[in-house]
């Protein structure tokens, strides 16, 4: 008996070993993944241009040497080819990224703060060549190992061949729009002709190489995962509406079950490709409001912040009186939102940490609106903390299409506990149910209730800061620019994250690396802005439904769409953690309209306003912006600010560098090739060089023309230097690989060339929307840590003296 006992005991003690053993050569291996990461990221940064280039030259040979002498097998075939082109690639790559050096510090806001496109590009390419570099080493070090993968190795070395083939096209790009543009210009300056030459050329290279085994290459490694699993999700997703299955959970749960495209990168990359180029903008709004699910908000919200109070107000259409700011005894008429739809309430979310006086009144209240069980996050405490002298006016983005204040609701709390502030997020309407300027005249409306009714958000009032990101960055620009028309009191400072602030269909640097991004590409970037535009129709002919094929099937009701996501995500979910027994009230009738629409429900049931749809249209904002307020008020300071509102010309808008650089810039330029300043975009490329091309057909990218996107309230750039100078201090915060990053650096060289006082924060290897991505790691946490900083600084103190024109 004791001898079968120690038996079964040695038995168990073996077992437990061996699956010790294995659980250790698991974490090792998970060291030794992020550890090689580690190293190429270190590699990035600690060896210069040339350098890198010739020891992953003289690698490159070596392993090509070393592969062709190994016989006529395929495999050693392939990896002495892959190793060629490496080779080639490299070499041909370097001089081009060294040109874009030489001038890239022309771009640059000041010294303290190195970044535009040009050098993004160029850091883009280091981290791929640095990434090569690395694993050439390896392979010249383990390749005569028995336990030499010999398959996986040459699928990553032809996977960065591939992007490192890419990004030397988009090197000889990024030549071509310095030789293009004005001196010191970041966007591309040519005729709407050469601009459309140049975009559909731009479309037609192969991107899905960055979406499979290099997805994510450019970033901080922690941020790796997280791309994966949303471009895994998004190829299933997207597979599913091909199906036309929507119903029962199977769009909800293929964002987290699809072990095919999880184990095959190059399908991936394939499929996401197709994706991003043949869906439409309802896609979009649907994938990206996933996280307006109630199961998946509710859990966001278990990790963030706990706050007393957490509302959704519906702001009733009534107009409202606003004292002028030259003289408080005279007043505006601010009238309600009447674009499209005609007037319709405008939904806010009140947040703050604490309960303070006049949070929990009668008259705010009555404003409350019921979103289900988890509406109403206010609890009764003993006595109330007194009013803030501060409030943050915050607008979301999520491209003018999609999201809500309920997706960015975890981080707003965590800015609610840091600044001890009220804050009131505004949920504006969507396009392209909504397109401009419905959203921005709702912004507005907001902005202005906030300011006239402080006291009952718990506020004085004594400090506002309009904060927004990406889109909402954008509608925090031109809310002041027509609060500073009207003659209204404009924030005392606006923190941007990543904001838009060019919305014409034209190229920069930054823009070029919309091909490898895989949270903002070029074709989702030109649908959003097409569909804010008014460009993108219900509508669908069947020519277009002919050439889409099976991914026509897409396009379907955005209501039932979003009803069978909420729908059978909760159940899906509910079931996947064994929640059974508890009643599910997402199939409920009431359930189904806590989900804010993209058009307000009384805009919907209102007659349109004097003018149609049609006519609001043509007209420019300043026909829009006086319409409510010139019936009421024919007061001189409200018409002498309103001519601000009219399109500025070009005389008035200065893209040029400064002075003390200009003739350097200029010289750059001049040094450029004839062959450079071709007018035709292939002639960029040298002789013999040849990028992938994409093998998805006729990419559905709506370029649009429209001259809407070239009014100031649309594209802030473009606003004149009179209306630039109403704005109060501006602090953007940026991401170095952000399509966006050349909006932000543009812009704030034209507030610093007006005297405008403004500063540019640029954090690096983070993706666009990194604020969403605060709980991720640490380096995103430091990157929000930046934005409630420069929020806490607009809050704490007056603005700093204005710095002299440049």
């Amino acid at each position: 008996m004791e001898s079968g006992w120690g038996s079964g005991a040695a038995r168990a003690d073996g077992a437990l070993g061996s699956k010790r053993a294995k659980e250790g050569s698991k974490t090792r291996s998970r060291r030794r993944w992020r550890k090689s990461k580690t190293k190429a990221s270190r590699l990035t940064h600690s060896m210069d241009l040339h350098t890198m280039t010739q020891s992953l030259v003289t690698l490159a040979e070596d392993n090509m040497a070393f592969f062709s002498s190994q016989g006529p097998g395929e495999t050693a075939r392939r990896l002495s080819g892959v190793f060629a082109g490496v080779r080639e690639q490299a070499l041909g790559l370097e001089p081009a990224l060294c040109r874009l050096l030489s001038v890239a510090h022309l771009f640059d806001l000041d010294a303290e703060t190195p970044a535009n496109g040009y050098r993004s590009l160029v850091h883009t390419a280091r981290c791929c060549l640095a990434h090569l570099l690395h694993k050439s080493r390896y392979v010249a070090s383990n390749r005569r190992s028995i336990f030499f993968r010999t398959s996986h190795n040459l699928a990553e070395l032809e996977a960065y061949l591939a992007a490192l083939t890419q990004l030397r096209a988009l090197a000889y790009y990024a030549q071509h729009l310095l030789a293009t543009n004005q001196p010191g210009g970041l966007f591309f300056d040519g005729d709407e002709g050469l601009i459309a030459e140049f975009l559909r050329e731009y479309v037609t290279l192969h991107k899905g190489c960055f979406y499979g085994r290099c997805l994510g290459f450019q970033f901080t490694p922690a941020i790796r995962p997280f791309l994966q699993t949303i471009s895994i999700g998004l190829v299933s997703f997207g597979e599913h509406y091909k199906r036309n299955e929507t119903g029962l959970g199977v769009a909800a749960s293929s964002l987290f079950t699809s072990g095919r495209f999880a184990i095959d990168p190059e399908l991936r990359g394939t499929e996401f490709e197709r994706i991003i180029q043949n869906l439409d903008v309802h896609f979009w709004k649907a994938f990206w409001n996933i996280t307006e699910i109630e199961v998946l908000s509710s859990l966001a919200n278990m990790t963030s912040a706990t706050v007393r109070v957490s509302r959704l107000l519906s702001l009733p259409p009534e107009a409202f009186e606003m004292p002028l700011t030259a003289d408080p005894k005279l007043t505006v008429t601010i009238s309600p939102p009447l674009a499209h739809s005609g007037p319709g309430p405008v939904l806010v979310r009140l947040i703050s940490y604490d309960l303070r006086e006049g949070q929990d009144s009668e008259s705010l209240s009555s404003l409350v609106k019921s979103e289900g069980p988890r509406s109403l996050e206010l609890r009764p405490r003993p006595q109330q903390a007194p009013r803030s002298q501060s409030l943050v006016v915050h607008i979301h983005g999520g491209g003018f299409v999609a999201q809500t204040s309920k997706s960015h609701e975890p981080y707003l709390k965590s800015w609610a506990q840091e600044l001890g502030v009220p804050i009131l997020s505004i949920d504006y309407s969507l396009a392209p149910e909504a397109p401009f300027p419905r959203a921005l005249e709702e912004c507005f409306y907001a902005y202005c209730w906030a300011v006239k009714h402080c006291a009952l958000l718990g506020s004085t009032g004594e400090r506002i800061c309009l904060a927004g990101d990406s889109a909402g960055g954008n509608l925090c620009f031109t809310v002041s620019l027509r609060a500073a028309a009207y003659g209204v009191r404009v924030p005392d400072g606006i923190m941007a994250a990543y904001p838009a602030t060019m919305l014409q269909s034209t190229s920069s640097p930054s823009r070029l690396l919309s091909l490898m991004d895989p949270l903002l590409p070029l074709s989702v970037l030109t649908k959003c802005v097409s569909a804010y535009a008014g460009g993108e129709t219900e509508e669908h002919s069947d020519s277009d439904q002919k050439a889409l094929g099976m991914m026509g099937l897409v396009r379907r009701d955005t209501a039932l769409l979003f009803r069978d996501l909420r729908v059978g995500a909760s159940s899906w979910l509910h079931s996947f953690l064994d929640l059974s027994g508890h009643k599910s009230h997402t199939s409920s009738v009431p359930t189904a309209e806590s989900m804010r629409r993209s058009v307000s429900e009384a805009a919907l049931a209102q007659p349109e306003g004097p003018l149609g749809t049609d006519s609001l249209k043509s007209l420019t904002l300043h026909d829009l912006s006086l319409r409510g307020s010139s019936e009421t008020s024919n007061t001189p300071e409200l018409s002498m600010s309103a001519e601000t509102l009219g399109p500025s010309t070009p005389s008035d808008v200065n893209f040029l560098v400064g002075p003390d650089d200009a003739p350097e810039a200029a010289k750059a330029q001049e040094e450029l090739s004839t062959k450079d300043r071709g007018c035709g975009v292939r002639s960029s490329f040298p002789e013999g060089f040849h990028p992938r091309r994409s093998s998805q057909g006729t990419t559905r990218m709506p370029f649009c023309s429209s001259p809407i996107v070239k009014n100031p309230f649309m594209s802030p750039l473009l606003a004149s230097d009179s209306m630039l100078r109403s704005l109060p201090p501006v602090h953007i915060v940026a991401c170095a690989l952000d399509p966006m990053l050349d909006d932000s650096v543009m812009f704030a060289r034209r507030l610093r060339g007006l005297g405008k006082p403004v500063t540019l924060r640029v954090v690096e290897d983070l993706p666009h929307g990194f604020l969403s991505l605060a709980t991720l790691c640490r380096e995103t946490r430091q990157a929000a840590a930046q934005c409630v900083e420069r929020i806490r600084l607009i809050l704490a103190q007056p603005a700093p003296p204005a710095a002299p024109p440049v």
